[in-house]
């Protein structure tokens, strides 16, 4: 199976930038998509619906507030029919904590040999304003997550929104203290991966500098300016089973771009 994930900055934006062409070219099994950025209530309205994506299955977790937020994740008609595990419910959204669940950040499916988590962690703000909502955010998934090892294998996916090394990111000295590399953000990164789960693309790439994320300022994608704050950490107990780890950096349409496994069970 090949999973993507990609904070896509507005399902209606990263359309007319040609997704459709990225989703035939790449034909990932999965996609799971981060700040979708449309309600409930205009996806009725411009049609976008379970099966909006030709071959694919839709699933969708849109933030309360209109234009914000928000999570989806895209399964193969195939792969839906053939791997989900047919006992569970499937799908569910969210973390059963109404102050994140309003904002659409969480997705978990249950296939057959793994749970896959598709989230998109909050974002720490300029002023570091949401940094405590952050990292109870981060503490509550974690417990999460370590409830439904129990059951079996989880793949958590996403925007995590922190750079957790240097390695990570091209200026660390000049960002020491900003969102997505602060101390505690570093730290609650720290914690998570000592817990039992392993970054991927750091595992299979341990000194390579790739990033996920450019700001639109100051031509910095075009100089490589950039962020690593996509990730796929996967349950240490299957990190034989992933075959390679990437980060497809020349994939445009957002500040963001995809980021992948393949794994095979």
């Amino acid at each position: 199976m090949k999973i993507l994930s990609w904070n896509i900055n507005g399902i209606r934006a990263v359309i007319k930038k040609g997704f459709l062409d990225f989703l035939e070219k790449e034909k990932p099994d999965v996609l799971c998509l981060q700040e979708i950025k449309i309600g409930d209530i205009m996806r009725a309205k411009e049609g976008f619906d379970e099966n909006t994506f030709l071959g694919y299955k839709t699933f969708w977790n849109s933030a309360k507030r209109p234009g914000y937020s928000g999570t989806a994740t895209l399964i193969k008609n195939k792969i839906y029919d053939s791997i989900i595990s047919p006992q569970s419910n499937q799908t569910k959204n969210g973390l059963d904590v109404i102050d994140f669940d309003i904002e659409g950040r969480t997705q978990i499916i249950e296939f057959k040999d793994f749970y896959l988590v598709n989230n998109y962690y909050p974002n720490a703000n300029g002023e570091l304003s949401r940094l405590p909502y952050k990292l109870k955010f981060n503490e509550i998934l974690l417990k999460k997550a370590k409830k439904l090892e129990k059951k079996k294998p989880i793949i958590i996916t996403g925007d995590y929104n922190v750079a957790h090394n240097e390695i990570d990111l091209a200026r660390p000295k000049a960002n020491i203290g900003s969102p997505g590399f602060t101390y505690e953000e570093r730290e609650a990164m720290t914690k998570f991966l000592n817990s039992g789960f392993i970054d991927t693309f750091r595992h299979f790439h341990p000194q390579e500098r790739k990033y996920s994320w450019w700001s639109y300022r100051a031509a910095a994608r075009t100089r490589n300016v950039g962020w690593r704050l996509d990730y796929f950490c996967v349950s240490d107990d299957i990190i034989n089973n992933i075959e390679k780890a990437f980060i497809l950096n020349k994939a445009l349409g957002s500040d963001h771009c995809p980021v992948g496994i393949k794994i095979c069970f």
